[in-house]
């Protein structure tokens, strides 16, 4: 049921998103960064977050104010980008009110999810540079954690059925993007669940964890990575990452998104496998998918850094 209310809702506010972006002029623009050739609607994210809302009401309305301020933050950086400094101080607040309501188990709980809210909604954010890839791959991600079963079932399957409505807009050529405000609000939603999932597990549910969000954490510490090498600043934009070097190419978009998905699949299935293991047992798998993840994206190149545009 909190599969089907997400879905529905977003098939029918995803276009009043794009109605509206496009009234309000909150559009992505062509650009130097950018690979479209029109304006495209910008405010996906606020028709995603309205379906989230409309599937956890009753059950947790206690998230319906965090994703919320993680929406606004995104649409206020679209419609007037922010500063870097302010943004991750802003972006830290609402990992906070994230921690507030679903504290990660532990002592340092909040502080915890408060992390994880920064980690995942800029590496989501990273990774949202293509149509429907980070939709597909968190809606992956989402479905994974469902599969745990337990408190964080109902939740991620409300991400998952919102970004499974909101792709049927978002597929190349893509008629409406997230947005920061999208991608801000999936990787807070994202770190919610996850906190969530934790909740009474072990130390393997731990090691396992960034194998359910391997694909985009793995773009991100390859751009931290490659920016570094290149003495460049972590947060300057470039056309660079994983999936911009595939196209770079000659990989269509679809297959690009197909990979990518797949990959995550493939890893979200070893997490779903480590999560249940012993933890010694866990953190072997982990050492050894972390070496050849590394000696994969090194031998193809995708650490390489391309001119500056």
């Amino acid at each position: 049921m909190t599969f089907a209310i997400a879905l529905v809702v977003a098939l029918v506010m995803t276009p009043v998103a794009r109605r509206v972006s496009f009234a309000l002029g909150i559009l992505d623009r062509p650009g130097p960064l950018k690979v479209q050739r029109e304006p495209v609607a910008y405010l996906g994210g606020a028709g995603v977050f309205v379906a989230i809302a409309a599937a956890l009401a009753v059950d947790h309305p206690s998230w319906i104010g965090p994703l919320a301020l993680a929406t606004a933050l995104g649409v206020a950086d679209d419609v007037r980008t922010i500063s870097p400094p302010v943004r991750l101080l802003a972006q830290c607040s609402v990992g906070v009110a994230a921690g507030f309501v679903v504290p990660a188990p532990g002592p340092a709980g909040v502080i915890v999810t408060a992390a994880f809210v920064v980690v995942l909604v800029n590496a989501v954010n990273l990774l949202d540079g293509m149509d429907a890839l980070a939709s597909s791959v968190v809606a992956t991600s989402a479905f994974a954690f469902a599969l745990l079963g337990g408190a964080a079932r109902d939740p991620a399957l409300a991400l998952g059925g919102a970004l499974c409505g909101f792709l049927v807009f978002n597929r190349p050529p893509a008629r409406i993007y997230l947005g920061d405000g999208g991608s801000y609000l999936i990787g807070t939603a994202l770190a919610l669940v996850a906190a969530t999932a934790l909740d009474g597990q072990g130390a393997a549910a731990w090691i396992a964890l960034p194998f359910l969000v391997a694909v985009p954490l793995a773009d991100t510490a390859i751009a931290i990575l490659r920016r570094a090498r290149s003495h460049r600043p972590l947060f300057a934009g470039d056309r660079s990452h994983v999936y911009d070097q595939l196209a770079d190419r000659g990989w269509p978009v679809a297959r690009i998104v197909l990979v990518l998905v797949g990959v995550q699949c493939a890893a979200a299935g070893a997490g779903l496998v480590v999560w249940h293991v012993d933890a010694v047992v866990a953190a072997a798998v982990a050492f050894a998918a972390a070496v050849a993840g590394a000696l994969v994206v090194w031998k193809v190149g995708f650490v390489e850094e391309k001119a500056a545009v």
